[in-house]
């Protein structure tokens, strides 16, 4: 797993478990896009939009699904699914090496603090007291982990990540950089004289193969854990407030906001810019669309939207416009549907008589 990986397609064929039709020692030394793809190149044809694209190519091989690898001019690994092939082939030459034991002078390690021969640990990293630290963990410059964290198995924190005490990471684990986790929630009682602080005591509890992104900001729980289910992936820049639940697999983009106490079920979409208020339920497998605002319980899953659609703005502001008149509309209706159900029911008396 380097920038430098080479394998041949005999050899791709094989770990991605697809079918060669090309030449099998031809090597591939990076990945590309249909477009841009040249010799030595692995690129993947996954959407029908891109079928010119595929037809004019010059990569090396391109992973393929059987419907259409009569229409692949080179080379062709053919697999049942071409982007779950490409996501696993990314793998292969991702630009991040497994954790070389290293621990740098400038780190400050407190007392007591077991770490396994084969974690990295990079410069003016700090690493508190009562820390528990797995096996192949990576701990980039500059990052902090507070009194009492865990960080699981082959766990990989870049550079300036801050976990507050009390936070507990699974194995697999990736957190980009920029990203706090155990922060405050925000919790304070009101008085006549301003904001009374609610010390928040909980923690927080990232389960296995989470990915968080960078300025990800996850708050501690008031009093219980703030959990993140096992598999869950956070793009970047979102807010998860404190004592919010995420379950198992499922997947928020990027500057999306979710209240305290929320929620969330299993195998969930929620697409970027989202907003969700506080105690609500979303069922599992609910998909929420870009820029939607949730301000009730989702119980049934599907998929959800909120918002309006882009449009020119003299013609949004017209609508703006009849937007603030829908609810005089509808009284003004009722009243119509009233006067139409009298005149029917008069109508009907007269013809009876």
């Amino acid at each position: 797993m380097s920038v430098s990986a080479c394998y041949t397609l005999a050899e791709l064929a094989g770990i991605l478990g697809g079918t060669l039709q090309g030449d099998p020692d031809r090597e591939i030394r990076s990945l590309a896009t249909l477009q841009s793809a040249g010799e030595h190149q692995l690129s993947f044809f996954a959407n029908p939009r891109y079928l010119r694209q595929l037809l004019h190519t010059s990569a090396e091989a391109v992973l393929i699904a059987p419907a259409h690898q009569a229409d692949c001019p080179n080379a062709a690994i053919i697999v049942p699914d071409p982007y779950l092939a490409f996501a696993r082939a990314s793998q292969l030459f991702d630009w991040r090496r497994p954790a070389r034991a290293s621990i740098h002078p400038s780190a400050v390690i407190a007392e007591g603090v077991q770490v396994p021969v084969d974690v990295q640990i990079g410069p003016q990293a700090v690493v508190e007291a009562g820390v528990q630290l797995g096996q192949a963990v990576v701990i980039g410059p500059g990052t902090v982990i507070g009194e009492g964290c865990t960080v699981g198995d082959r766990s990989r924190l870049e550079a300036n990540v801050t976990l507050y005490p009390n936070v507990h990471l699974g194995a697999d684990v990736l957190v980009h950089s920029g990203a706090v986790l155990g922060s405050d929630g925000f919790g304070f009682a009101p008085t006549p004289d301003g904001w009374e602080k609610i010390c928040q005591l909980g923690g927080v509890v990232v389960e296995d193969r989470v990915e968080v992104g960078a300025g990800v900001t996850i708050d501690r729980g008031a009093l219980d854990d703030t959990r993140i289910g096992a598999g869950v992936k956070l793009d970047n820049q979102i807010q998860i407030a404190h004592n919010v639940v995420i379950g198992r697999d499922s997947a928020i983009a990027g500057c999306t906001a979710v209240a305290g106490s929320t929620k969330i079920g299993e195998r969930c979409t929620i697409a970027g810019m989202s907003g969700i208020t506080g105690h609500l339920e979303i069922a599992d497998d609910t998909h929420v669309t870009a820029m939607s605002l949730v301000s009730k319980s989702i119980r049934q899953p599907g998929v959800y939207s909120s918002g309006t659609g882009l449009e020119p703005h003299q013609q949004w502001k017209r609508n703006v416009v009849r937007f603030r008149q829908l609810d005089e509309l509808a009284r003004r209706v009722r009243t119509l549907e009233q006067a139409v159900e009298l005149y029917s029911t008069e109508g009907q008396k007269d013809d009876g008589c």
